[in-house]
C-alpha cells in the first residue's frame, strides 16, 4: 500500500475547492511509485497539460500538503524560460523546465493571485537529486554538497515555495 492514499491525497489541498480536489486527475501508478526516493510527490495531468499537482510528503510524518500549479502560456513561456529548476537546481536543456503558478491557499487565491517558481518540467526534482532520472544533458552539475546536502535543499526550496502559497493563511 502507498503511503499517501487517494483520499488523504485529495484532501490535502489546500489552494483549491473540494470539488476541484476531488475532479484531479490522480497518477494511476501509485501503488509502484519510489516512495522512498519522493520527497514530493508531483505529476502532470494528461488531459490538461498546463496543470500539474504537487503533494508534499514530509519527513516528520506531518500531513501531506498539495497544491494545484498551471504552467505560464504561450508567449509569456516562450519569453521567460529558465533551464535550471529552483527546487532541486538541476539544469535542463529545451523544455525541462517550465514555470509554474500556484494559486496562494485561502482569500488572496480566490482572488486569483498567485506564486510561481520554475521547477521541472515532469515534476521529478526528487529523482533527478539522487541520480534515478536523468537529463538530456550529460549529468547533472557537479557539486560539493553530499547528496544528504542537496536532497536537504530541495527539501528546503520545497518548503519555502509552499510558504509562499500558505503565506496569506493563518
Amino acid at each position: 500500500m502507498d503511503p499517501l492514499a487517494e483520499a488523504r491525497i485529495r484532501a490535502s489541498f489546500i489552494n483549491c475547492s473540494k470539488g476541484e480536489a476531488r475532479r484531479i486527475n490522480l497518477p494511476r501508478d501509485l501503488a509502484e511509485l519510489p516512495w522512498a526516493d519522493l520527497d514530493f510527490l508531483g505529476w502532470r495531468d494528461p488531459g490538461a497539460p498546463d496543470r500539474a499537482y504537487l503533494v508534499s510528503v514530509g519527513g516528520g510524518g506531518e500531513e501531506p500538503v498539495g497544491i494545484t500549479l498551471r504552467t505560464s502560456g504561450g508567449a509569456a513561456r516562450n519569453v521567460m524560460r529558465s533551464s535550471m529548476c529552483s527546487i532541486c537546481v538541476t539544469s535542463h536543456s529545451g523544455g525541462g523546465v517550465d514555470l509554474l503558478a500556484a494559486p496562494l491557499a485561502g482569500p488572496a487565491g480566490r482572488q486569483g493571485n498567485t506564486v510561481a517558481t520554475y521547477m521541472c518540467a515532469d515534476l521529478a526534482c526528487s529523482l533527478y537529486v539522487r541520480g534515478k532520472r536523468k537529463t538530456a544533458l550529460a549529468k547533472r552539475l557537479e557539486e560539493t554538497l553530499t547528496l544528504d546536502e542537496q536532497i536537504a535543499r530541495t527539501r528546503r526550496n520545497l518548503d519555502a515555495f509552499l510558504g509562499k502559497v500558505t503565506a496569506g493563511v493563518a
